[in-house]
């Protein structure tokens, strides 16, 4: 039986880099992280995707939480004063209790954010006929949270959620441009369009789907749009630290990008190559 994680101290060593935190549970975080650092280029990172335990999406609450838990605590003692969920899973399931419950013990000055809220803060603003789309992973859809968040600023939308549990292994497999990606591709978007033949505006709620973004363009009607989130979580994040100075300060600027993966390095800089748009060098972490 799950019994939760079980707090215990840690020693946090000194650093002379203090980067933002950048997580995923493997590769689509890339896409956000490329979007926040050409916006914010000044700033030190580190990207960490936990691929030996990849994918997340179809994993429990509990397990979901104690992933992450240990991805943001790693982050913490690296320097990190702060860490991003770049993965809609883990901000579904995770992000709300580790603010809520974990972060308490970590000190006051920690913060750990996420990519639902931003997009649902801004989500209104795409659609005109009040009919949004949106499409994730089956953990994100189950966990309901995007219906709750856009609804907090916009009441009146008409949302409808599908998840597509194909699509992820089809980027992971780099099947993506592949003709036979076009069966599922076509597949989801044919059952949200009988869903909600009105949408106009349809929300990519998973950072591996933008590379499927031409598929996805193929099977829908003209004038709907998509949206994805890499924009937006980085402009979320300028906002964030220019209303958060002391944060901002805390931050090392000397423009440095560290990556790490929990799994094989030379399949993850294969991997980062496509989803990152350039070349990087990985390193091994052991969690």
């Amino acid at each position: 039986m799950y019994v939760g994680f079980i707090a215990k101290p840690y020693l946090y060593y000194m650093h002379s880099s203090h980067p933002i935190g950048v997580f995923d549970s493997g590769y689509g975080g890339l896409t956000v992280f490329r979007s926040i650092a050409a916006l914010l280029p000044e700033y030190d990172y580190l990207y960490l995707g936990d691929n030996a335990r990849a994918p997340y999406g179809n994993r429990s609450f509990e397990t979901i939480h104690q992933y992450t838990l240990q991805c943001v605590e790693w982050f913490f003692k690296m320097g990190c004063p702060l860490v991003i969920l770049a993965c809609n899973t883990a901000s579904a399931k995770a992000l709300r209790t580790i603010q809520q419950n974990d972060l308490p013990r970590f000190g006051s000055e920690k913060r750990v954010l996420g990519v639902i809220r931003p997009t649902a803060e801004v989500i209104g603003n795409y659609t005109r006929t009040n009919t949004v789309g949106v499409l994730g992973t089956k953990g994100t859809i189950q966990s309901g949270s995007y219906e709750l968040e856009i609804r907090k600023f916009f009441p009146d939308i008409n949302i409808y959620s599908l998840a597509c549990p194909m699509w992820v292994p089809i980027v992971e497999l780099g099947e993506y441009n592949s003709p036979g990606a076009d069966y599922y591709v076509q597949k989801y978007i044919d059952e949200l369009l009988t869903m909600a033949p009105d949408i106009d505006t349809l929300l990519l709620a998973c950072t591996h789907y933008p590379l499927l973004v031409e598929k996805i363009k193929k099977y829908l009607p003209a004038h709907v749009q998509i949206v994805a989130q890499g924009g937006i979580v980085a402009n979320s994040l300028q906002d964030y630290l220019g209303r958060h100075e002391d944060m901002a300060a805390a931050i090392t600027k000397t423009g440095a990008k560290r990556f790490f993966t929990t799994d094989d390095t030379t399949d993850f800089d294969v991997h980062g190559l496509t989803f990152f748009g350039s070349e990087i060098k990985s390193e091994f972490v052991h969690l």
